[in-house]
């Protein structure tokens, strides 16, 4: 992108998140989770991580090894799952179940308590509040893993090209930023993929791409549902 500046965001989320999105994506049973396909789909999550140059904590990596290493157990006879002596065989998957049901009580637990302040809030206004800003990535009620997987299927529609020139200099997030506000003008919101209409090939969507999480990183813009895994849309932020 030359002397355009580049985006760096932090994904918040974690490995544990990104999980439990792909189980409710593909509608499978937490307690029997298919591990080789979501474990397919998990590196194919990094590795679109890792092309925009997202901030990956390395909980991420421990969880992809996690996977691969359940991948492989999967394919033994159970009789050579045994971890000890004095315990039985084992569904290798059993931790992993674990730690999923956990950490999703504990996040519904938090959005449950989180709907209850709001709630307060709105009996009992203050008379003066202080707004603590996040330097997070504010998506409405659309997370990180949400946009990826629209940006990932836009991408697998693009003509197929070498991406080693896809940080080119012909097209830059400081365009696209122009471009997608001057949209954004002239319309109360507009179809995340309709973003992408007209654009030449994969250098352009994936800097466009970025131009959307800068702005939503600048809290110019925010991105929504009308319910989980449906269309995105993409609307501006206004004051107050």
């Amino acid at each position: 992108m030359g002397e355009d500046y580049k985006v760096r965001l932090e994904v918040f989320e974690g490995p544990l998140d990104l999980l439990l999105y792909l189980i409710k994506k593909e509608e499978v049973d937490i307690y029997d989770i298919p591990i080789e396909k979501i474990t397919k789909q998990y590196l194919e999550y990094l590795e679109l991580m890792k092309m925009l140059d997202l901030t990956i904590a390395g909980e991420f990596l421990v969880m992809a090894s996690t996977l691969m290493y359940i991948k492989s157990m999967m394919l033994l006879p159970p009789e050579e799952r045994v971890i000890d002596e004095e315990e039985d065989s084992i569904d290798p998957r059993a931790d992993l179940v674990k730690q999923l049901l956990e950490y999703k009580q504990f996040k519904e637990l938090a959005d449950h308590l989180e709907e209850r302040e709001r709630e307060r809030v709105n009996i009992f206004p203050r008379a003066a509040s202080v707004s603590v800003e996040s330097e997070g990535v504010e998506l409405s009620n659309v997370n990180i893993f949400d946009l990826i997987s629209a940006f990932s299927d836009i991408l697998k529609g693009a003509a197929q090209e070498d991406l080693r020139e896809i940080f080119e200099d012909k097209f830059t997030v400081s365009d696209k930023i122009s471009y997608i506000t001057g949209v954004l003008k002239n319309n109360k919101n507009v179809k995340f993929s309709e973003l992408f209409d007209g654009t030449a090939n994969k250098s352009e969507i994936v800097v466009t791409f970025l131009a959307v999480l800068e702005l939503i990183r600048l809290k110019a813009v925010k991105a929504v549902q009308k319910k989980h895994f449906s269309d995105i849309f993409i609307e501006m932020v206004t004051a107050g």
